[in-house]
């Protein structure tokens, strides 16, 4: 029987295992059902691993490092499976992208140049931008209809900018930093 207490764990670890088959499911240039399926899933995960874990008490600073790293791994998934799906709408959006791109790379330049580590804040602009890109996803792959980009793109943006100033305003490492306005009330703390 398994303890309650690694459900947390277990979610992280089910998104990890996930990424990589949504890519598969994208090799051949289309996507099944189970895409869309599998994508949804790992989303519900992210939503419910850090919930359950505050809930039972075993909300660790390694297991909020482990959350962050499985959403990078769905993500960059996520983002190949687009690449060999829908290159045309990678390469309408190259610009924004990029810039995107380039804001999450300085995001963890700064962070592991100050503090060694990569951020793991999963501020409230960063619950939009995920919930924005699973609207993006259902509406790509779903429906062929790109346009909802723009939301995830905006709001990937959004939360490059705001956690950068987080990473200078905190003086240590801290994770389940819910935004700047409690990034300050630590830094005054």
């Amino acid at each position: 029987m398994i303890k309650l207490t690694y459900l947390p764990a277990i979610l992280v670890g089910f998104r990890f295992a996930i990424a990589p088959f949504l890519l598969l499911d994208a090799l051949d240039g289309a996507v099944t059902n189970w895409f869309l399926c599998g994508y949804i899933l790992a989303i519900v995960s992210d939503i419910f691993d850090g919930i359950i874990a505050r809930k039972l008490k075993v909300s660790t600073p390694q297991l909020r490092q482990a959350d962050s790293w499985a959403d990078i791994c769905l993500f960059l998934c996520l983002a190949l499976s687009t690449w060999l799906v829908y290159p045309t709408v990678i390469l309408d959006f190259k610009i924004p992208l990029l810039i995107a791109v380039a804001a999450q790379f300085l995001l963890f330049s700064i962070s592991l140049i100050k503090f060694r580590k990569l951020p793991s804040f999963h501020t409230y602009t960063a619950k939009a931008w995920g919930l924005a890109l699973l609207v993006a996803a259902i509406a790509l792959f779903g429906f062929g209809y790109a346009p909802t980009l723009w939301g995830a793109i905006v709001l990937c943006w959004i939360n490059s900018l705001e956690e950068i100033a987080m990473t200078f305003i905190l003086p240590a490492w801290t994770c389940d930093v819910l935004s700047i306005v409690h990034a300050l009330k630590l830094r005054h703390e």
